[in-house]
């Protein structure tokens, strides 16, 4: 039988006998829940660090009754995010002969409520009502009620919760309900089961590709190495150590590395890249940093020269920033072998590109790249270790779905003594506007001021201008000359420009740990998504940061508009691009990674139950394989 513990907002239990069956399910009693596997109790607050899960959580209880549920952070103690619902695991060993099913949960939180449309394993989708007693042989027992089409009501036993699963997709539409006890939902689930397994055969045959090529077999670190690790002036996170490690084992084993890196804009991500980098050229091997967007490729350009300065590395950018006699010499360079790493846009991948000994290619954000430079990048993985960036959320679910199927990495922890950004929805308001700035300005700060409309951009900069007359101005956007914006972003780097008045020129990747207050007008325009992506341009270093969504009067905004605001408003702390809208930024992770194909299947099913039969079909498969290879053995 499927051992779990199910625990809810509401729920009357002992405390003593949850510490019962913790200890029963392997846990150890510790003074403070640290690792998996650990649980700890002071009074009325149980801190459980359970199997599967990114970090502890805190279960507050008011005397039996179960009154809060929250992931707490590991070094500060303060909670994350809430939770309705969580379910625990054993705490044992994965055993060989224990297979995956799909009634294994992969997410162990079941953040539904009232109204929320979810995901029966074994009877589709339906409504959820809420959560009642009923009288069971002389005792109460806590089910799930959900309501699936003509009004039909399942009720669900708590030891059951795992089957259930909110319900979530590409569709914006609400999903058809189900008819409770007809075939339909069982022809549906097997349908997409037996594409799964092609996609898992897919996914395992590539791999199994990559597997019997030979790479180039990088060596262990040098004292150089050493030293330039050392000199990075932050306290790496965990996440950030793990991910680096797990990069450089790939270099050093004789397999091409093809690793996703995943993380939160700000979270560190690039660090890990220079190091691999670094690695590489110690190696005497060449480095291709391949980026989608030409203010990227000059942010990464002073970023790696600046930390590579005390070292004989010679860093390139090749993009339309450079003049075409420029660009001749750096592509003769890099055929001489005369440059160590170069940093560009698509313009990197053209056939008129070569290099003397290119060892390892880093990719920031694949997604935004067009599908003829996608085509090309394929063609490249066989030729070099590839190491791919994206500040788009991986779903935690998916993560574990294509485990041993996919090399990832994820950064979920911020650095240390990050702050939350203040996020502010304000209206137009001049007075507001030149109070932000003039307090950047006086802690010698800089400031973002996002106007995305190019035809009147210079009338927002003379307004910006008469508001901090002692402010040194600059305007960016992507209708300048290469040479006018190179020289805008060198200077704003360099704290020669006070004010950046740009467009969403600046929406990815810019890294200015000085600037630290954002104004965002018309910010009612924007994506959710985006709006976390912009805010995520400030708040790099341990100074407050501020940002300042200017919309026009609430009355006169669209209810969906209301609805993102709302959400950026709600979602500011730390990691908050895990949380904002599971629709808008997780799925767009999902659906880079898995390709338009699957959104239907996600449709049908829901995202959770996908992720799960994704599961079962490659750890089934990889089953059958290792069988199909023992028995030729034999």
């Amino acid at each position: 039988m499927f051992e779990s513990l199910e625990l809810f907002i509401g729920q009357v239990i002992d405390i003593e006998t949850l510490l019962n069956n913790l200890a029963a399910f392997n846990y150890k009693n510790v003074k403070r829940a640290l690792i998996e596997g650990e649980f700890s109790q002071r009074g009325e607050i149980l801190d459980v660090y359970p199997v599967n899960f990114d970090g502890p959580v805190r279960i507050d209880f008011d005397d039996e009754k179960i009154s809060r549920i929250a992931s707490i952070n590991l070094r500060s103690q303060k909670s994350i995010w809430q939770h309705k619902i969580i379910i625990i695991l054993p705490f044992h060993k994965k055993k060989k002969e224990d297979v995956f099913t799909s009634d294994i949960p992969l997410n162990n939180f079941v953040d539904i409520q009232k109204g929320d449309y979810v995901v029966h394993n074994n009877h589709g989708i339906g409504r959820f009502l809420g959560i009642k007693e009923f009288d069971i042989s002389d005792s109460k027992k806590e089910h799930l009620i959900i309501e699936y089409k003509d009004g039909d009501k399942l009720y669900v036993p708590k030891h059951d919760m795992r089957l259930v699963q909110k319900y979530v997709s590409f569709n914006k539409k609400p999903p058809r309900l189900f008819k409770l006890g007809s075939k339909e939902w069982h022809k549906v689930r097997i349908k997409i089961q037996k594409r799964l397994q092609m996609l898992a055969a897919e996914l395992l045959h590539t791999q199994a590709l990559r597997a019997s090529l030979k790479g180039h077999l990088f060596s262990e670190d040098t004292q150089w190495q050493k030293e330039f690790e050392n000199a990075f002036p932050y306290t790496e996170t965990d996440d950030q150590i793990k991910a680096t490690l797990e990069v450089k084992q790939d270099m050093e084993s004789l397999q091409p590395m093809d690793r996703l890196l995943c993380g939160d804009v700000g979270y560190g991500k690039t660090e890990v890249a220079l190091r691999a980098a670094f690695k590489a050229v110690m190696d005497n091997k060449q480095v291709a940093v391949l980026v989608p967007t030409t203010i990227l490729a000059e942010q990464h350009f002073y970023n790696f020269s600046h930390r590579m300065k005390d070292f004989p590395i010679k860093v390139a950018m090749l993009s339309r920033f450079r003049t075409k006699s420029e660009q001749v010499g750096i592509i003769k360079d890099l055929k001489d072998g005369k440059v160590d790493i170069v940093i560009g846009t698509h313009r990197l991948i053209s056939k008129d590109i070569f290099f003397k000994d290119l060892g390892l290619i880093i990719i920031d954000e694949e997604q935004r790249f067009g599908v003829k430079a996608k085509e090309r990048l394929k063609h490249l993985r066989v030729l070099a270790d590839v190491l791919t960036l994206t500040a788009t959320p991986i779903p935690r679910t998916l993560h574990m779905a294509l485990t041993g199927a996919r090399d990832m990495s994820i950064i979920t922890t911020p650095p240390q003594n990050r702050i939350p950004i203040k996020t502010e929805i304000v209206e137009f308001d001049e007075d507001l506007i030149k109070k932000a700035i003039q307090r950047e300005l006086k802690r010698k700060g800089q400031v973002f001021f996002l106007h995305n409309r190019v035809e009147d951009i210079e009338q927002i900069a003379r307004i910006v201008n008469r508001l901090s007359e002692s402010a040194r101005i600059g305007i960016a956007h992507g209708q300048m000359s290469p040479k006018v914006l190179e020289d805008i972003m060198i200077k704003f780097l360099d704290g020669a420009i006070d004010v950046l008045v740009c467009t969403t020129i600046i929406g990815s990747g810019i890294d200015i740990p000085n600037a630290n207050t954002l104004i965002v007008n018309r910010a009612d325009n924007f994506g959710l998504a985006d709006l976390h992506q912009l805010r995520g341009r400030v708040g790099r270093s341990d100074v407050k940061s501020y940002a300042y969504f200017i919309v026009p009067p609430k009355k006169i905004l669209s209810s969906i508009a209301k609805a993102r605001l709302e959400a950026i408003e709600k979602f500011c702390g730390l990691g908050a691009g895990f949380k904002i809208a599971f629709e808008d930024m997780q799925l767009r992770g999902a659906g880079n990674l898995l390709g338009g194909e699957q959104h239907g299947y996600i449709t049908s099913i829901g995202f959770d139950l996908y992720c799960r039969l994704l599961k079962e079909s490659v750890e089934n498969l990889k089953l059958l394989n290792e069988g199909t290879a023992n028995a030729a053995n034999i």
